[in-house]
């Protein structure tokens, strides 16, 4: 979650802000992990709100999402054709093991098995098929939005 600072906080980290500081003002700075909590929480309304809409042209269009985007070198258009939702269940997490070639592996018991949906907008042309990671689209739409 961001966090609000007061002026005269002791956290101290490079600012490149050009404005001064009133008594009142706060202001909010993302972590790394803060931002990947809120993309994931962006990402999981959006995909409910597709779900849920009756035109999934407008719900799209709303949202901004390009029917048409540059193929490979420029030369020809992909068209947004499909739209793939995939579920994955996470059942157990792996990680490198110190000093061994094997995964540490750790099943999760069955309450904190958990469902995770994610999006692909899928474009087309003559020539080549490109996926566009729902993810990747609300983060480029996000910098699009705050610049």
């Amino acid at each position: 979650m961001p966090h609000d600072h007061a002026p005269h906080d002791h956290h101290h980290h490079p600012h490149d802000h050009n404005h001064t500081h009133d008594a009142g003002h706060l202001h909010s700075h993302m972590h790394n992990e803060d931002v990947a909590a809120d993309l994931q929480v962006l990402a999981a309304q959006f995909i409910d709100g597709f779900v849920q809409a009756r035109d999934k042209t407008s719900y799209l269009k709303l949202a901004g999402v390009p029917f048409e985007r540059p193929g490979q070198g420029g030369n020809t258009a992909l068209k947004l054709v499909d739209v793939e939702l995939t579920t994955d269940w996470q059942v157990g997490t792996a990680s490198p093991s110190f000093g061994s070639r094997e995964l540490s592996y750790l099943p999760f018991p069955g309450e904190m098995v958990r469902e995770r949906t994610n999006m692909s907008l899928i474009y087309v042309s003559m020539d080549e098929k490109s996926s566009l990671d729902l993810r990747d689209f609300l983060t480029i739409r996000k910098k699009e939005i705050e610049s």
